[in-house]
């Protein structure tokens, strides 16, 4: 029944898809065009799973990001790193450096050096454009039928499971888009060069490809994940990892890599399963790593996560216990402050929780999820000024973060100014993918001489985005 849910919403995504794409047809990608059909996908992710890209959640992957880019070398595209809630085993790199991380996927890794190995190597699929060259293979494919294709992996879509490009329609012509041996063995090589240049021990890839080979074996005869689809023969992939770790040892050449503290790691984790699972099943995730993990630091996070679930279900008292354990074991983790502060926050202790974000926003002006909290509280609190000082400042820092923008748009409703409201209701909708709404707010404000003047030039300059989006020009 919810694969035929699924199916059913995928014919509304595909129709949207007809009226996006370019009619062209191409035989390799250029920059430009995979630029486009990365922008034109985001917003198909957008539709169909929730993105998890509040300022904590966000900052940590981009940072974590933007620190294995340092060591790749030149750049064709701007990358941004996002994470989905969804139960799906699965990561993708779509053209123009979008990567994206599901939540069932990050819930099997166990710590960050994990996470970087899966980051790298889908890095290692966009500059190598491992997509782009499935274009010069010389079948004739239309950018509408390419968009169609990554859309049906990236979000798992019934038919389009297997990794099938469509090629011609008319033609009846098909490629596939799945990555082929030569490309996963290149992108797991640079991945394993890059972690060892980012002094992390690679052998997290070889942990991550055991858990993927495991997965496999499990799903004989039922669902296969649909990273295990488009990232394939993980027993191959295992084995020829393994054979890098060899000839690393062989040589003698193995460094001496920094051990990784995995705080950030398991804080970020924790933070995203309590928005993707059950709580009970998290609860007794939680409770166990809290009682019996192996490590310290996984029993003491796994109170973090009781913290978390505690604070979802409002027993503050009890969350503020949790946390306060955690913080006994890192005295020196400002940003576990910023978290009690927000459990005062939604308990009600605005000025508590305004003074503890005040000293952490004064220690680092730069935290945008320091920031956002303590613009909410300001919000909250009723100082309308500094609540809009500190939310434009996180608009300006996270363009594309949708949940500001409705802050926003409730502090000029609370002032009485309801075109300019709805003008960041129309941003609000915009980034959550829900375009209908998004251009009938943005084209009240845009005819509304109420609205400052920037603002309605940036509603007309969205719509006319958005109309050029449809167009698929």
């Amino acid at each position: 029944m919810c694969r035929q849910l699924r199916a059913s919403r995928w014919l509304v995504i595909f129709v949207l898809l007809l009226h996006l794409a370019s009619p062209l047809y191409v035989h390799a990608l250029t920059i430009g065009e995979e630029r486009k059909i990365g922008e034109q996908l985001l917003y198909s992710v957008r539709k169909e799973f929730p993105v998890l890209d509040d300022p904590d959640i966000s900052q940590y992957i981009n940072t974590l990001g933007r620190k294995a880019l340092a060591v790749v070398g030149p750049l064709n595209f701007d990358y941004r790193f996002f994470v989905v809630k969804s139960k799906q085993f699965n990561a993708f790199a779509a053209p123009g450096g979008l990567v994206f991380f599901y939540s069932g996927l990050i819930e099997k890794m166990g710590n960050e050096d994990q996470l970087v190995s899966v980051l790298a190597h889908e890095i290692g699929h966009v500059v190598s454009r491992h997509i782009a060259q499935q274009m010069e293979k010389g079948t004739k494919v239309s950018i509408l039928s390419l968009l169609t294709g990554i859309a049906g992996i990236a979000l798992g879509v019934p038919g389009l499971s297997e990794g099938l490009l469509v090629g011609s329609l008319a033609a009846g012509q098909a490629t596939n888009l799945h990555y082929s041996r030569e490309n996963e063995e290149q992108a797991d090589r640079l991945s394993f060069g890059w972690m060892q240049q980012m002094h992390r021990d690679p052998s997290a890839l070889e942990d991550m490809l055991k858990t993927m080979r495991r997965i496999t074996r499990y799903s004989m005869g039922s669902e296969v994940p649909q990273y295990l689809l488009t990232h394939p023969n993980p027993e191959a992939r295992y084995g020829y990892v393994q054979s890098l770790l060899e000839l690393q040892r062989q040589r003698g050449t193995t460094p001496q890599y920094v051990k990784t503290d995995n705080f950030e790691f398991l804080r970020f984790k924790y933070r995203v399963l309590v928005q993707s699972m059950d709580l009970d099943t998290l609860r007794t995730y939680c409770a166990t790593a809290a009682a019996s993990a192996t490590e310290k630091e996984q029993q003491v996070m796994g109170r973090y996560g009781l913290a978390l679930i505690e604070g979802e279900d409002h027993n503050y008292e009890e969350a503020l216990r949790q946390l306060a354990a955690v913080q006994d074991q890192y005295p020196q983790r400002e940003i576990l402050e910023i978290d009690r502060a927000v459990l005062l926050m939604d308990s009600g202790r605005y000025e508590e929780a305004r003074r503890i974000l005040e000293q952490a926003v004064r220690r680092d002006p730069n935290d945008i999820y320091g920031v956002y909290q303590l613009g909410k509280v300001a919000l909250m609190g009723g100082d309308a000024s500094r609540a809009e000082q500190l939310l434009q400042r996180v608009a300006t820092a996270m363009p594309e973060y949708p949940q500001v923008y409705f802050d926003l748009g409730q502090l000029e409703a609370n002032s009485g100014r309801d075109g300019v409201s709805g003008f960041y209701l129309g941003k609000y909708n915009l980034y959550r993918g829900k375009m209908q709404f998004a251009k009938q707010y943005l084209t009240r404000a845009s005819k509304d001489t109420k609205v400052p003047e920037k603002m309605r030039t940036e509603a007309k300059a969205i719509i006319e985005k958005l109309k050029q989006l449809e167009k698929g020009t």
